[in-house]
């Protein structure tokens, strides 16, 4: 990533005070979320600030928690199933013969493959993608697309001040009480990663557009 670039949005996002904040001005974090939900042709993204705050993220929008099973992709890491087991998931293997059907799809972006997300993700069958964007090189990051309204309720609920918790926070009227968790996880993402990781998803479209003379989505 040219170093140009990088001061020109750091600058920016300092600028605008909005840099860990849960002000209705920010425009960082629904920028990258409208940038996924467009590149994966996914309707709704849920961003948080890391890979396992993703795959928990995940699992509890399918409604998957402590004491289930789940299949997980292969593309998980070691680190990735331990997670899922500390929180108490269960993870499994297809039955003899059955084809694999992962409770979610994973992606892990790097800047040498990022121009490649909309081929990963159409190729993507799970009805949850989780997309890490941590190898971008600004700081852990990581996003669930979904066309599942369910999924995305379950999962912003997971996270401490995501919508439903600032929508109450905002109007001082809960929001979904009945999906309420018992537990909630700081999984909020920072604008000021946000922006860089759109930066780079940006630029890298970019570039793939040139390459292949296609239009920029």
């Amino acid at each position: 990533m040219e170093q140009f670039d990088t001061a020109l949005v750091l600058s920016r996002v300092l600028t605008s005070g909005v840099v860990m904040s849960i002000e209705k001005n920010d425009k960082e974090l629904p920028a990258l979320e409208r940038l996924l939900t467009k590149r994966t042709r996914r309707s709704k993204a849920i961003l948080v600030n890391s890979r396992s705050a993703a795959v928990h993220a995940a699992l509890t929008g399918r409604d998957i928690g402590h004491g289930d099973t789940a299949e997980l992709p292969a593309a998980v890491t070691d680190r990735d199933r331990a997670f899922v087991d500390w929180v108490g998931v269960t993870a499994t293997a297809p039955a003899d013969g059955a084809a694999p059907a992962p409770a979610f799809d994973l992606i892990t972006l790097t800047s040498e493959n990022a121009a490649d997300l909309a081929t990963a993700a159409a190729d993507a069958t799970a009805p949850t993608l989780v997309v890490d964007l941590t190898g971008l090189g600004f700081g852990p990051a990581a996003a669930v697309l979904t066309d599942d309204a369910g999924v995305w309720t379950r999962g912003e609920r997971l996270k401490i001040f995501g919508a439903f918790d600032l929508r109450t926070m905002w109007t001082q009227e809960e929001a979904e009480p009945g999906l309420a968790p018992g537990v909630q996880f700081n999984y909020r993402l920072s604008p000021l990663v946000a922006a860089c990781a759109r930066m780079a998803l940006a630029q890298a479209g970019t570039r793939s557009a040139e390459q292949t003379g296609d239009t920029p989505r």
